[in-house]
C-alpha cells in the first residue's frame, strides 16, 4: 500500500510507526492533524546537485502551530528523536544540508509569505515583518512600494528568508551594512522541543542569536522582522579591469573604506573571453575590454570590481557623477577600462536572474554545482589565489569565481556564524562557482571536482598551519571537521544544540550531530 496521506496529533507519546509503506498511527487528539506527504523527487535533490537522501516524507505546514505539533511529537522519546527533520525553502543548498534520509523534509515555501512594511516604530525605525517561507524578490517588490528596502542582500534573489538567515546572507553590501543576520530585529522561531518562541537581542536573546547562522541546527525561522532603509529609484553600476591581484585587492580595500560615497563592492577573475560575456549579460553597457589570456602559451589572469552608488535623484545626478570620479580617480585600473551603467534599483539587485534565465535556455541550469566558499583573512588572499591557480583553475573551468572584502567588525559574533580571526578587521570572500555541463562531465569528473575542492579546503582552513579561513554553506566530511571549523566557539554552539534541541531532531543533512542509528533505525 502506497503512502497518501499521514496524519499526526500534538499529544502523541505512543508515536508508532506500523510500517514505513504504509502510515503512522497515533491516537486521536484535540489538536488536530499535521498532514504529512509522500516525498516528491525534488525533497531529495537541490542546487549543487551532488547528494540526494530520499526523506520518508514531506510536510507543508500552514502555520507555526502546525511546525511546532510536528517537532513537539517527534522529540518526544529522548535520547533519540523518532525522526529528523529538515527545513527546505528554494532548495538552493549544496550538499544535501536541506535534505533528510529517512526522515522528514519541512517545506517552509508553504508558511504565510506575507511582508507587512512599516514606515517607522516610533522611533524612526522601519522594517517589514516577513514570513520566512518569502522569497527575498517578494521581500523586494512588497518594499519597493512604500519607497522601502532591506539593507544587506544575498546576489541571488529567489531563496527564502528563512533560508538566508540559517546562514548569513552576503552580497556587495555586506562591508558596509554587514551580512543580512546583522540586519534581524525579530525572529519568531519553532524550536526543536516544539516551542514557539519570539526572540530579539532583548528577548530571548540566546536563542535569536543562535538561531541566525545557525544551520538550521536550533529552530526553524517562521517570521522575521527586517531592518529597512530608503530605497533609490536608481543605481549607478561601475567595472572596472585590471591585470594585476595586487592592484585588484588593494582597490577593493581603498573601496570600501569609503562607506559614505560606496553602496556596493563586488570583484571576480576574468578567465577568459566567456568570463567577459557570461558576466555582462546584465550589464546594460558595452564592454570593449578584450586582452590576451595567453597567446604565447602562458596563461594570464585578468580581473574586475564593480562597485555600485546608489542615485536619489535629488539633482540632476551630478553628485552621483561626482562620486564616480572622486572614487576612481583613485583606483589603478587598466585604463581606459571603466564602464558604466545607470539601472533601477529593482534591475540591479535581480541582475542574477538574467543569468539564470540565460543558462535556463542553454540547458545549464539544472545541473551539478559543486561549489566552493570560503572566508579568508585579508593576509591569505594573495596564497589562496595561487592555491586555486596550481589547482582548481589549472585546467578546464566553467563558472565564475568571486572575491571581494568583508569587515569582520560588521558581523555579530553572538550569532552562529563562523568568520576568521583577522587581526586588521579585512576578509574575503572567495567563491569557487563550478557548473558541470553533463556533456563534459560526468558524476566520475563532479567527484573529482569535489575531491580536489576538499583538498584546497584543507589546505586554506588547516589548524595551525593553513590560511585560516573558514568554509561557507559547507557540509563538512565530520564531526571533527565541524569541531575544527567552529573552533573555540565549538562549545557554545553544542551547548545551544544541548538547549534548543536536545534529542537532536534538527538538520540531519549537514551532519553536526550525527545520529548513532542508522536512518532506517530512527522509526520504530
Amino acid at each position: 500500500m502506497d503512502l497518501k496521506a499521514l496524519y499526526m496529533y500534538a499529544s502523541v507519546p505512543a508515536l508508532l510507526l506500523c510500517c514505513a509503506a504504509t502510515f503512522i498511527q497515533s491516537p486521536t487528539d484535540v489538536y488536530g492533524p499535521v498532514s504529512l506527504h509522500e516525498p516528491t523527487p525534488s525533497s531529495a535533490r537541490d542546487f549543487g546537485a551532488v547528494v540526494s537522501d530520499a526523506p520518508f516524507a514531506i510536510m507543508r505546514p500552514d502555520s507555526a502551530a502546525d511546525v511546532a505539533l510536528l517537532l513537539r511529537a517527534l522529540s518526544s522519546a529522548p535520547p533519540r528523536p523518532r525522526a529528523t527533520v529538515a527545513a527546505r525553502g528554494a532548495g538552493h543548498s549544496l550538499q544535501g544540508q536541506a535534505q533528510a534520509r529517512g526522515g522528514i523534509v519541512l517545506e517552509t515555501r508553504s508558511l504565510p509569505r506575507a511582508v507587512a512594511v512599516v514606515a517607522s516604530d516610533g522611533d524612526g525605525g522601519a522594517y517589514a515583518d516577513v514570513g520566512a517561507g518569502a522569497l527575498w524578490v517578494e521581500v523586494l517588490e512588497e518594499c519597493l512600494k512604500a519607497g522601502m528596502a532591506p539593507l544587506s542582500w544575498t546576489d541571488y534573489l529567489y531563496l527564502t528568508v528563512g533560508g538566508t538567515l540559517s546562514n548569513a546572507g552576503i552580497s556587495g553590501q555586506a562591508f558596509k551594512h554587514g551580512p543580512q543576520i546583522t540586519n534581524v530585529l525579530q525572529l519568531q522561531v519553532v524550536t526543536g522541543n516544539g516551542e514557539v518562541v519570539t526572540c530579539s537581542p532583548t528577548e530571548s536573546p540566546d536563542l535569536f542569536f543562535a538561531v541566525l547562522g545557525g544551520l538550521g541546527q536550533f529552530g526553524i525561522i517562521t517570521r522575521a522582522r527586517i531592518l529597512l532603509q530608503h530605497a533609490p529609484p536608481k543605481v549607478r553600476w561601475v567595472r572596472a579591469f585590471y591585470d594585476s591581484f595586487e592592484k585588484f585587492t588593494r582597490d577593493q580595500e581603498f573601496l570600501i573604506s569609503m562607506p559614505e560615497q560606496v553602496d556596493y563592492v563586488e570583484g571576480f577573475m576574468v578567465l577568459n573571453e566567456h568570463s567577459i560575456s557570461s558576466s555582462s549579460i546584465a550589464f546594460p553597457a558595452h564592454i570593449s575590454f578584450s586582452p590576451d589570456f595567453g597567446s604565447h602559451g602562458k596563461k594570464k589572469i585578468y580581473y574586475c570590481i564593480e562597485f555600485a552608488v546608489h542615485d536619489f535623484q535629488e539633482d540632476d545626478g551630478s553628485s552621483v557623477d561626482h562620486v564616480v570620479e572622486l572614487v576612481s580617480g583613485g583606483m589603478s585600473y587598466v585604463r581606459p577600462h571603466m564602464y558604466s551603467a545607470e539601472v533601477s534599483y529593482f534591475d540591479f539587485l535581480n541582475r542574477v536572474r538574467m543569468e539564470e534565465e540565460s543558462l535556463r535556455r542553454q540547458g545549464l541550469w539544472d545541473v551539478p554545482h559543486p561549489w566552493l566558499n570560503m572566508f579568508v583573512p585579508k593576509h591569505g588572499i594573495a596564497r589562496l589565489k595561487d592555491l586555486l591557480m596550481d589547482t582548481v583553475l589549472a585546467g578546464h573551468f566553467d563558472g565564475a569565481v568571486l572575491v571581494y572584502p568583508l569587515l569582520t567588525d560588521k558581523w555579530d559574533r553572538n550569532t552562529s556564524a563562523v568568520v576568521p580571526s583577522t587581526p586588521d578587521g579585512v576578509m574575503y570572500i572567495v567563491s569557487v562557482l563550478r557548473s558541470a555541463d553533463p556533456s563534459r562531465c560526468g558524476p566520475g569528473c563532479v567527484e573529482e571536482i569535489l575531491e580536489q575542492h576538499r583538498r584546497v579546503a584543507d589546505e586554506a582552513c588547516r589548524v595551525g598551519g593553513g590560511i585560516g579561513a573558514k568554509q561557507y554553506l559547507a557540509r563538512q566530511p565530520s564531526q571533527a571537521h565541524w569541531r575544527d571549523h567552529f573552533g573555540s566557539s565549538w562549545d557554545r554552539f553544542a551547548a545551544r544544540k544541548a538547549r534548543f534541541d536536545p534529542v537532536r531532531v534538527l538538520g540531519p543533512g549537514q551532519g553536526i550531530f550525527p545520529s548513532t542509528d542508522s536512518a532506517s533505525s530512527m522509526w520504530r
